[in-house]
């Protein structure tokens, strides 16, 4: 590529601000970490005037589009509250399509792949977008085969990701591409994130998947455990915390969550378990205490149990098998 990958994220009034930071921070901070050749990353609108967030902070020193010639890397499109008028900006979906041929990949974040779907990109193509409008996409654009459940799909030299935070998943991805491994996990480290969700990781997984908000214990206590996995998460221990009896508490998360406390807690621990082993190198042992297992024999028979298979398999995988006991702890719709 030269002596840089130049990187063009597309913007427009009321987009999401984490749109646009994920990306281009995580592509700072791996050319800090020694990325060669480096990334050179444009912000742009059809203005050139810059674009304002929906948090009303101003995104100044943006390029023309129209003014972008000559090769890309990659031009992504970002999302926000803006995508509904900017599916419908000619001048912008005509930019899209230009740039996106003289780019050897094109990305989109959240409701960005509305927009690339409005410009003709994406028609054949399976892609997944915000698992809040992955039902609109599918059907405002019938030529696009939609899955909103991963974080972020590949299709040829399309990548498209959920909402908001998989942008940041996403780009290390792409860093890891590019430039291996090594560099991907170094910035992930300074970031203090994954290295990085696997692309098929449910957009929703138990540590999102809340339980109605007028069931403030069960609310509580779910977010008391992700936090805790390592201490007393019994169902006497969490019925104490909670100040109800264990009866009490089992026939909450029947209602509620679906699933047993004792159910939820171990499928819990074996999600970040599991993250853990794919995005670390801890020994299984450590990763056990940490999530509160008691051994790495019991750890194992978890991932069998939620996998079907151990957790050095697991670190061999390309991808996290998708998780059964995840569903049992998300919230039935009302």
């Amino acid at each position: 590529m030269g002596q840089e990958r130049r990187v063009v994220i597309a913007a427009y009034d009321q987009v999401q601000i984490l749109d646009v930071a994920c990306p281009s921070g995580a592509l700072e901070l791996a050319n800090s970490h020694g990325a060669a050749p480096p990334y050179r990353v444009e912000l742009a609108t059809v203005s050139g005037r810059g674009a304002r967030s929906s948090a009303g902070i101003v995104l100044a020193g943006a390029r023309r589009l129209g003014a972008i010639t000559g090769p890309l890397d990659t031009l992504m499109v970002v999302g926000g509250a803006g995508t509904r008028a900017a599916v419908l900006d000619e001048p912008l979906l005509a930019q899209v399509r230009r740039l996106a041929g003289r780019s050897r990949r094109i990305a989109s974040v959240c409701t960005g792949t509305f927009v690339l779907a409005a410009a003709g990109l994406l028609d054949g193509r399976r892609v997944t977008t915000h698992w809040g409008y992955g039902e609109l996409l599918a059907a405002a654009f019938p030529a696009v085969t939609v899955d909103p459940a991963p974080l972020y799909l590949r299709d040829g030299n399309v990548y498209t990701s959920a909402g908001v935070t998989s942008a940041l998943d996403l780009t290390l991805a792409l860093v890891e591409a590019d430039h291996g491994p090594t560099l991907a996990r170094a910035v992930a480290r300074e970031l203090v994130t994954y290295l990085h969700r696997p692309a098929d990781q449910a957009q929703i997984s138990m540590f999102l998947a809340a339980p109605s908000p007028g069931n403030r214990v069960v609310r509580d206590l779910l977010g008391y455990v992700a936090g805790h996995l390592a201490e007393d998460l019994s169902p006497p221990a969490l019925a104490a915390r909670a100040g109800v009896t264990a009866r009490h508490l089992a026939r909450l998360f029947a209602t509620h969550v679906g699933t047993t406390p004792a159910r939820a807690v171990r499928a819990a621990r074996t999600e970040a378990a599991a993250h853990l082993v794919r995005g670390s190198e801890l020994p299984l042992a450590a990763i056990a205490r940490r999530c509160g297992f008691g051994s790495a024999e019991t750890l194992r028979q978890a991932f069998l149990d939620h996998y079907g298979v151990t957790g050095d398999t697991l670190r061999r995988m390309p991808d996290i098998p998708s998780l059964p006991g995840a569903a049992a702890v998300q919230t039935p719709e009302a």
